[in-house]
């Protein structure tokens, strides 16, 4: 995802009514079982759920949520739709600061400024935390560990980073069995689909991204003559290097509903070495 310049709605009118339905929840008993003992439990911003309790956690995408779900988190409520494809661009509703008034953990990215506006709306006292989105898998491993910290599971995190460098490094043996020629293809890519490069072992001799290709950029890619262009394609902008022969592969970043981070891999282990195999 990039750091674009984004439209952040205003809030005001949403955090009068929402502040006024988190003081008329205050005395109530939530559906977790809780009540005002949770919020005496847990200090303001500190996150930390009741003893015994799960934290309850809640995302701006679900590219977060597989993050957190990797992490241990079994609680994970995902604010902004997968059928908006830009993050940054989702207007915050009634019901997701609903959502974020019961929260112990909110995560974000630093490109959805929107998330802080929508705790403070909310008068949430959840612990804010920023996730470096990345599908690097020395940033995910970071990532997931630094969560299960944070979430009280540290053993899942570290029973999931495991399994993670399990299926990463035979992804990574496939793909270099699967290249033209016993060669590493040179490979042109976005800036947030260098990690599909990595797990390819391919030779990247270009960048773009995340503007538009200008035309002297179009130049200067196109006469490094790559093999293959990974596109991100949550931000594409339609054929990349044309007339370069370069075929071009679409690189998904998110995971699917069921918040899981490894099919991500393997969608785009298999795009790949298709493209590989066509070459």
């Amino acid at each position: 995802m990039a750091r674009t310049r984004v439209r952040i709605p205003s809030l005001l009118a949403l955090s009068a009514v929402m502040l006024a339905l988190v003081t008329a929840c205050g005395d109530t008993t939530d559906s977790t079982g809780g009540g005002k003992d949770d919020a005496a439990a847990s200090p303001a911003g500190s996150g930390a759920p009741k003893a015994g309790k799960k934290p309850v956690v809640v995302v701006t995408t679900a590219w977060e949520g597989a993050f957190a779900k990797a992490a241990g988190a079994e609680d994970v409520k995902v604010i902004v739709p997968r059928s908006v494809h830009h993050a940054p661009d989702y207007n915050p509703k009634p019901s997701d600061l609903a959502t974020v008034a019961k929260a112990d953990f909110v995560l974000y990215a630093p490109f959805e400024p929107y998330a802080a506006k929508i705790r403070e709306a909310a008068g949430s006292k959840a612990k804010l935390v920023e996730v470096d989105l990345d599908n690097d898998p020395d940033k995910v491993r970071a990532e997931v560990g630094k969560l299960g910290g944070l979430f009280g599971t540290a053993d899942a995190a570290t029973a999931w980073k495991t399994a993670f460098d399990a299926e990463y490094t035979k992804l990574n043996k496939d793909l270099r069995a699967a290249w033209p020629g016993g060669r590493s293809p040179d490979v042109v890519t976005q800036v947030f689909t260098t990690w599909a490069a990595r797990l390819a072992g391919a030779t990247t001799v270009g960048t773009y991204g995340p503007e538009a290709v200008t035309p002297a950029q179009l130049a200067e890619l196109s006469a490094k003559k790559p093999a293959l262009v990974l596109d991100n394609a949550h931000m594409s902008t339609g054929t990349v290097l044309p007339d370069s022969g370069a075929r071009q592969v679409g690189i998904v970043n998110y995971p699917g509903e069921d918040l899981d981070l490894l099919p991500v891999y393997r969608n785009a282990a298999a795009e790949v070495r298709k493209a590989m195999s066509a070459s």
